[in-house]
């Protein structure tokens, strides 16, 4: 796990809301097309709420991906976002060991 790489994803405003938007995306998405809190949410809902450019939120899941605060799959023309909770649990447990 590369801490700094996580605050760093942190560290922004946006992906910070992202991440509350994917811990309770039934409060937060509907979607005719899955069960947002099962299957996760589509990257355009996403792009959608938060009001933002499509290579702005691309750009924003990619660091949150790469931290490894969300995981993203691809099916078909469509790639959905879920929160990745055992990680950032993991996460906290090494932060409260470091500091």
């Amino acid at each position: 796990m590369n801490i700094v790489l996580v605050l760093k994803a942190l560290s922004n405003e946006r992906r910070l809301q992202i991440l509350e938007w994917l811990k309770e995306p039934a409060k937060y998405f509907s979607s005719s097309h899955c069960d947002v809190s099962i299957d996760g949410v589509c990257v355009g809902l996403i792009e959608k709420k938060a009001g933002l450019s499509q290579s702005t939120i691309s750009a924003y899941l990619a660091q949150l991906h790469q931290a490894g605060l969300i995981t993203m799959e691809r099916r078909g023309q469509w790639t959905y976002c879920k929160l990745n909770q055992p990680f950032i649990e993991q996460f906290i447990q090494e932060l409260k060991t470091r500091i």
